[in-house]
């Protein structure tokens, strides 16, 4: 599921209703957005977020003679979208950093959070920066968490610093001195957790707060709890004073509503997302982004920088090359195809181009189409993928039953990729026009 993607849904419908009006009026605007706080209210927001919400657009709408331009529809959704930007924390809040080295980030959160698995995802994001990285396991009670961040440390390569079934606050103490000595210049607590919020657990977090002194406390919060991951924020908030929080889970069914609440409630910013179970599916939190994402309008940076990481320049060089010369083949086709599952998939990708955004339905979109289209290729002679104008009739028989397909399903895969070759040659040229 993409991330807001039945709350895009719904806002979007209460839109379709006064775009390309040429004048709104009051009653018009104020349905519109009763059904936009249904939305949200359905979303799992919380109440009085969304009252407030509601209240702010409605009110500048009126106040500021709107409704009265031949416009007024898309400047009641640049409204929309304003506050929805002002609601998530106006700009993406990035990790401080110590004057003093080792930086330390302290990771909390209840247990089931997906605490752990965060810590590894954080720590490669700080390795691309090259950062040297210490993680610190901090988590002395839960059977196996030791072994856990061990084997998180080595999917990362990040080195992890453990002292046994010893006391936590020891052990963070030790782990800064060692970060000191050894080079590290950031240090990533995985403290304890607890299937609920106790005064042992505080104090504990509290004492470690105080020994080591952390440049930041990162409060990760399954998502997939709704309203009751803000209560979680809240309360860590006034008995730690956080400095940011960690969604975890905003890919899985889950409304999004502690996204669009948690900073409103506890005035601290939500500083990343995870967007899935690999240690690479993590996100920065950019509200202007998820604003754009939540009415359908796309997210073309998010994009680009998937991509960025998913095809090196050197790659993204070859292939123009190709393409220039008319050189591209299905071996190229078959790196593009591995490059999307990197994105995220076709559905993630399609989301984030404005004009498709929302209108793609997942149903539509199988991700599972690019294994049969791969095994298509791989059943494929290395002259076939080379040359596919050799590829016929009989060719194509022997490869459907090579893949397990049928001759359809490769013809179809032939037709789409002379279709992209086309389509790519354009681009490249210049001549291509999206269709929005």
């Amino acid at each position: 599921m993409a991330l807001f993607e039945n709350l895009s849904l719904k806002i979007n419908h209460a839109f379709n209703k006064i775009k390309n009006k040429s004048g709104l009026t009051e009653l018009e605007l104020k349905e519109a957005m009763r059904e936009v706080r249904m939305a949200l209210l359905e979303a799992d927001v919380n109440f009085l977020v969304a009252k407030d919400f509601i209240n702010k657009v409605t009110s500048k709408a009126i106040g500021s003679d709107i409704l009265k331009g031949l416009n007024s529809s898309q400047q009641v959704i640049k409204l929309v979208n304003d506050e929805l930007i002002e609601l998530m924390g106006s700009r993406f809040s990035k990790l401080m950093v110590s004057d003093s080295l080792p930086t330390v980030y302290m990771m909390c959160g209840l247990q089931g959070s997906g605490k752990t698995t965060m810590c590894g995802k954080l720590a490669k994001i700080l390795l691309k920066d090259n950062k040297k990285v210490l993680l610190v396991a901090c988590d002395i009670y839960r059977p196996a968490a030791i072994k856990q961040l061990q084997i998180i440390g080595e999917k990362s390569r990040t080195h992890v610093f453990e002292k046994g079934q010893i006391d936590p606050v020891s052990i963070s103490k030790q782990a800064v001195e060692y970060a000191k000595t050894n080079g590290f210049d950031t240090v990533i607590l995985d403290t304890a957790g607890r299937l609920h919020i106790d005064e042992k657990l505080m104090e504990e977090l509290r004492a470690i707060k105080v020994a080591v002194k952390p440049t930041e406390i990162l409060l990760v919060v399954d998502s997939m709890l709704g309203q009751d991951s803000v209560n979680v924020a809240e309360k860590f908030n006034q008995d730690l004073d956080i400095t940011g929080v960690i969604l975890t889970k905003l890919d899985g069914d889950t409304r999004g509503g502690a996204a669009l609440s948690i900073k409103a409630i506890c005035g601290k910013p939500i500083k990343y997302v995870g967007i899935g179970e690999k240690l690479e599916d993590i996100e920065p939190f950019h509200p202007e982004r998820m604003a754009s994402r939540i009415l359908g309008m796309g997210d073309v940076l998010t994009l680009i920088e998937k991509a960025q990481d998913a095809i090196s320049e050197q790659d993204a060089k070859k292939i123009a090359k190709k393409i220039k010369n008319s050189s591209f083949d299905l071996e190229d086709y078959l790196d593009q195809l591995n490059g999307i599952k990197k994105m995220g998939g076709m559905k993630d990708m399609l989301d984030m181009i404005p004009g498709l955004s929302g209108k793609v339905n997942s149903k539509d979109i199988d991700d599972k189409s690019l294994d049969k289209t791969k095994a298509i290729i791989f059943s494929m002679t290395p002259e076939e993928r080379h040359k596919p104008e050799i590829i016929k009739a009989s060719r194509r028989k022997r490869i459907s039953r090579g893949s397990g397909t049928s001759v359809q399903e490769v013809n179809k895969l032939l037709n789409q990729f002379e279709q992209m070759k086309l389509m790519m040659k354009k681009v490249s040229s210049g001549k291509f026009k999206f269709p929005f």
